[in-house]
């Protein structure tokens, strides 16, 4: 707030230019939105956490709401029928990303197939990323390392357990989806997989996603672009820089090792890229390799670990679900054995409670911004040329209209539901939908099963600190993606034999 009273003072100069400019918008058939004040507009309305913000602004104003933030025209889709409308109907207008200046940081929207427009070098990079790591035949193929990883995870909790020491939930899984992904990219791990060392490694990660969800006054005020008043750029470039090293160091690191003439026993996505980029460097070169992996290792490890916490927390906190997922893995698996890939579909309960994890706590709230480059219409309403389109799939998830009981943890709504999250049902779209669906859905929906079933069927669990399980909070923090506010630290009492 103090920020925004600063640029207010700076801006107040400005005040009948920006008013002349908006005069365009006027007379045309916006969406309902809330009282604009001048120059900021709807700022003060975000809060802390947008996506739960605007849920409630959207039940006064509806499905489709618009709001003046500062210069940016920002239109909030909160219902599944509307959102329906923009993934199939529209898709073609609604396909482009907006930009946040932080994403600008490293030259990273120019390279990043999450944030390129859709064409040539969008569809290649999805291309190569999408057969060289999601696809059916390379997941089922790589099978075997992430159950070695998973079994890491269980040696290090039970190790945990032998010596009393609670287990950061969010923090282990993250370091397994690291590892994970480490060995796909680059067939190593990246960090210990039986010690708590990939602090670093989540916080880089984190501080990434805070900075590209975090409001930003240079998107609404672009006038602000060279101030940068909340150094969200600044920031933001020092993360990537880091992450970029990194793997910059690793594709040197393999370069030389294929310029020794050395031969590597198992071909790996970073070999075959290499191999991609010296025939044909027009599709892929060393800095798209360095940002698309940048985007694998955030998104990646991210979503999973966080899927991973939310899922445990709610378990947790509600016993019956816990008592059913036991008995459902002791019946198929075993007690207290790991569960893999293959049980999965055997074990629909499971199933059902990832599902409503992600329906309350989607990985992306807000999904990723679309820009509309060409005013178009919708519902009846106007949107106007250059309009920032949020849809806000935490609303979505909580919709009245679609679900009974919305904000009740209950996984059995799923057991006689074909509703999935593979983008057909608009009611639950926690990766999206159309053409820009999240690529890595079918790794998420692989490893959060199998980690969270692993450590419900191997182990027994109470809070530390003796804190009773139905007192357990559920508070969020916020940024791209929302994690808990409160890591979830549990003790694996007892291995289930």
């Amino acid at each position: 707030m103090d920020v925004i009273i600063i640029v207010l003072s700076l801006m107040l100069a400005y005040v009948l230019f920006k008013l002349l400019l908006s005069f365009p918008n006027r007379g045309k058939n916006l969406p309902p939105g809330p009282f604009q004040l001048p120059i900021i507009g709807n700022l003060t309305n975000l809060g802390k956490l947008p996506h739960q913000s605007l849920a409630k602004l959207s039940q006064i104003y509806g499905p489709i709401m618009h709001l003046q933030l500062g210069r940016l025209s920002t239109i909030v889709i909160s219902s599944s029928a509307v959102a329906q409308q923009i993934f199939q109907k529209k898709g073609h207008a609604f396909s482009i990303r907006f930009i946040p200046d932080a994403l600008r940081a490293c030259d990273h929207s120019l390279y990043s197939f999450v944030w390129l427009p859709i064409g040539p070098r969008w569809r290649n990079l999805r291309k190569i990323s999408t057969s060289n790591l999601f696809s059916v035949n390379k997941l089922d193929a790589n099978q075997h390392l992430r159950g070695r990883k998973v079994n890491e995870l269980i040696v290090y909790v039970r190790k945990c357990s032998q010596t009393g020491e609670a287990v950061d939930i969010g923090r282990a899984a993250f370091r397994t989806s690291f590892n994970l992904l480490s060995n796909t990219l680059l067939s190593k791990d990246l960090v210990d997989p039986y010690q708590d060392s990939a602090q670093e490694f989540k916080d880089l990660v984190w501080n990434i996603m805070v900075e590209a969800g975090t409001p930003n006054l240079v998107d609404y005020f672009p006038v602000l672009k060279k101030m940068d008043p909340q150094g969200v750029n600044r920031r933001m470039t020092c993360y990537l820089q880091k992450l970029i090293k990194m793997v910059d160091g690793l594709i040197n690191e393999r370069l030389a090792l294929k310029g020794s003439g050395t031969t590597v026993e198992n071909t790996d996505m970073l070999d075959e890229l290499i191999n991609i980029s010296q025939v044909n460097p027009n599709e892929i070169d060393k800095i798209l390799i360095e940002h698309l992996f940048v985007d694998i290792f955030v998104a990646g490890t991210d979503t999973t670990s966080n899927t991973v916490e939310w899922s445990m927390a709610e378990v947790l906190k509600h016993t019956e679900t816990m008592i059913k997922a036991k008995a459902e893995l002791h019946q198929v698996v075993g007690k207290g054995v790991m569960v893999e890939e293959g049980d999965i579909y055997r074990l629909p309960f499971l199933r059902c409670i990832v599902k409503e994890t992600l329906r309350l706590h989607p990985p992306f709230p807000l999904l990723l911004p679309r820009l509309i480059e060409e005013e178009t219409e919708l519902n009846g309403y106007t949107i106007p040329k250059n309009s920032q389109v949020l849809v806000n799939a935490w609303a979505i998830g909580r919709d009245p209209v679609s679900w009974e009981n919305p904000l009740s943890f209950y996984p059995e709504r799923f057991l006689d539901s074909e509703v999935d999250v593979k983008g057909q049902d608009f009611e639950l779209i926690p990766f999206g939908a159309g053409r820009r669906i999240c690529p890595g859905l079918p790794l998420v929906m692989r490893m959060v099963p199998v980690m969270l079933g692993s450590l419900i069927n191997c182990f027994d669990w109470e809070l530390e600190g003796g804190i009773p399980l139905n007192e357990l909070d559920m508070e969020e923090k916020g940024g791209l993606s929302v994690a808990k506010l409160h890591p979830l630290r549990v003790l694996a009492t007892s291995q289930v034999v």
